[in-house]
């Protein structure tokens, strides 16, 4: 092979070959790749893809005229492209190949002008995290460079959902206090791909939540998103404080007899406006970020349920949430990204993926058995949950100084104790047909069956592209969960008697700990609640309950002891004096509680787990 003595191939083209639209190929041109060698490079409306001019030269894959299989990648797709930039003039390694080795085959490592490709590789098996790639390019003349620069970028631009202004918080005691150091990580992967980002640092609890309700909408349609370095709880913190002030949401269903509720001569729900509570400001603001006070209280209402507030549903529309996760847990990443990884969380942010997520709105009607009734509304994006769930929290606080460890011991001593509670819960009642919204003939990654249920209909597993949470059969934003079932002879079923816990899955709840979650085949998006009752059992049996969650396909409900019902609506009241629930791994209080889900209320910079 000639080479001139700017080592351009000789009769090659100094430019680009640009074609005609409706060709195949954009652009193609003989490159340099850094560590692989001289490539013929072509770009389509796919994406890139390279092959070796000379793969005998240089190839190291081929060793003695033996031909290894080779694992470097020869194309990357332009929806997994998040960044293209010009690097001026500057050494390319055309091989991996050893100084020996290139000094008998004569190769020589020219200076060329160069521009680097960033984007994701996808490593097999698809359980493993997004890994960040670079691919480096050299030309010998500097137009040549530059056109290709050009015409990715344009290409970049036209990539539809991608966000160039982020609103970014950051918890920087989260989980072990790496809440900052996992922003710096991430940090250089949203510059190079030209988002704007504004970073708040929290200094308090509630913080967060105080932006967020303040905000304007104005000012917060000025931005494609928001995105939270923490936990879950820190999500909770600021998706209660965007929906708060924003979401005029119908009263949740209630069974005739549940509660008598205060209205005022307008039909909204009455709430003490002095209503106030403390801050102690020694609390740690991943144990509570949310402050309860009256400035917290969304906004309910009796109106019916299409009657949407056009400037709040345009500005959810277009808005989008993402989660770094830094926690202790990060459930909501695990179900939504399918791993608790920084890199790939800010992977999914900078090219624009999108999911929706169903979220359930918690209303407290009492909070003692004697208080008044006074309505306070929280939302939850993952799980509310009550004994157990709720006893374990609070039992953790006492020991804070541990860090995230404290929720395994604060666990094992609430096991030991093994309390049950008195309490009453009733949920609306879900057709078969209407809880299985896959076809049947519909192919999934995996299903399970629900061994206590044998005619139960066959349930799939959440996935990319999952055809429940397709947003054709979803109606994200305000509206019935389930349409057919919200009517006036909407059937209610009750459950009374000592319960361990009492829990209700949004999502599936997968974490470390969990590899299948709390329910299996929970969705991201399908308008349901996943209601588990413990009923008061032998120790050992609760046991062997909480082991199977442990193990990957275990069957937790493959007990007389527990209940699961798929539900849009439930509805709860303690008999006990005092009464903890869990809300996204926040306590709160509450004798008596009532609880919707809405379908695809927001959406996540995500595209739900691969495996």
């Amino acid at each position: 092979m000639e080479r001139d003595g700017n080592c351009s191939i000789a009769g090659d083209k100094s430019h680009p070959d640009a074609l005609i639209d409706g060709e195949d190929s954009i652009l193609s041109s003989t490159m340099f790749l850094d560590h692989v060698g001289e490539v013929t490079l072509t770009f389509s409306s796919d994406g890139l893809s390279w092959k070796l001019v000379d793969p005998l030269v240089n190839d190291n894959s081929i060793c003695l005229g033996i031909k290894r299989s080779s694992k470097v990648p020869t194309e990357i797709n332009l929806a997994d492209i998040y960044s293209v930039e010009f690097i001026d003039y500057g050494l390319i390694y055309l091989s991996n190949l050893s100084h020996a080795t290139k000094n008998l085959l004569g190769i020589d490592e020219p200076n060329l002008y160069r521009f680097t490709v960033h984007g994701v590789l996808r490593k097999e098996p698809k359980t493993s995290p997004w890994v960040l790639a670079t691919y480096t390019f050299g030309h010998n003349d500097l137009q040549t460079c530059k056109t290709w620069v050009n015409q990715l970028n344009a290409s970049l631009n036209l990539e539809v959902g991608r966000p160039r202004n982020l609103l970014v918080f950051v918890h920087p005691r989260s989980g072990k206090g790496s809440g900052c150091i996992t922003w710096e990580a991430v940090a250089p992967i949203f510059s190079r791909a030209k988002v704007k980002t504004k970073l708040i640092v929290t200094e308090r609890a509630g913080h967060a939540f105080d932006v967020m309700s303040s905000i304007t909408n104005k000012e917060l349609s000025s931005y494609d998103g928001v995105v939270a370095v923490g936990g879950d709880g820190f999500f909770n913190e600021i998706l209660n404080g965007f929906l708060s002030p924003r979401l005029k949401a119908p009263v949740p269903l209630t069974p005739s007899d549940f509660v008598h509720l205060a209205r005022d001569s307008h039909g909204s729900l009455v709430h003490d406006v002095n209503e106030t509570v403390e801050e102690d400001p020694d609390k740690s603001e991943e144990d509570f970020p949310l402050i309860t006070s009256s400035n917290q209280i969304g906004s309910i209402s009796n109106s019916d349920a299409g009657d949407k507030d056009p400037e709040f549903a345009s500005l959810n529309e277009q808005f989008r949430f993402g989660i770094i996760p830094a926690g202790s847990t990060d459930a909501i990443v695990m179900c939504t990204t399918g791993y608790r990884d920084p890199i790939t969380s800010a992977l999914h942010i900078v090219l624009g993926k999108r999911v929706h997520l169903d979220v359930a709105q918690v209303i407290r009607w009492k909070t003692t058995p004697r208080s008044e009734v006074e309505p306070c509304v929280r939302y939850a994006a993952s799980f509310a949950g009550y004994g157990f769930y709720g006893d374990v929290i609070s039992e953790s606080e006492k020991y804070r100084w541990m860090g995230p460890k404290r929720y395994d011991y604060a666990g094992t001593m609430v096991f030991l104790s093994h309390r049950s509670y008195e309490a009453e819960v009733a949920y609306l009642e879900v057709d078969s047909n209407e809880t299985n919204l896959t076809p049947k003939g519909s192919r999934q990654s995996s299903l399970i069956r629900e061994k206590r249920s044998p005619n139960n209909s066959e349930r799939y597993i959440c996935r990319v592209n999952c055809r429940v949470c397709m947003p054709s059969q979803a109606t994200p934003g305000i509206s019935c969960p389930t349409p057919s079932l919200c009517t006036e002879n909407a059937k209610w079923k009750s459950s009374k008697g000592r319960f361990l816990s009492v829990g209700a899955a949004v999502i599936s709840c997968r974490n470390e700990k969990a590899p299948d979650g709390l329910v299996a085949d929970a969705h991201l998006s399908d308008g349901f609640l996943h209601l588990i009752l413990i009923k008061d059992c032998p120790h050992a049996s609760y046991l062997w309950h909480l082991t199977q969650l442990t193990l990957k396909g275990g069957n937790p409900f493959n007990f007389k002891f527990v209940e699961h019902h798929k539900t849009p609506a439930f509805t709860f009241t303690s008999s006990g004096k005092e009464s903890l629930w869990n809300l996204d791994g926040e306590l709160f209080q509450a004798h008596q509680l009532s609880a919707q889900v809405f379908r695809g209320l927001v959406s996540l910079f995500a595209s739900g787990p691969e495996a």
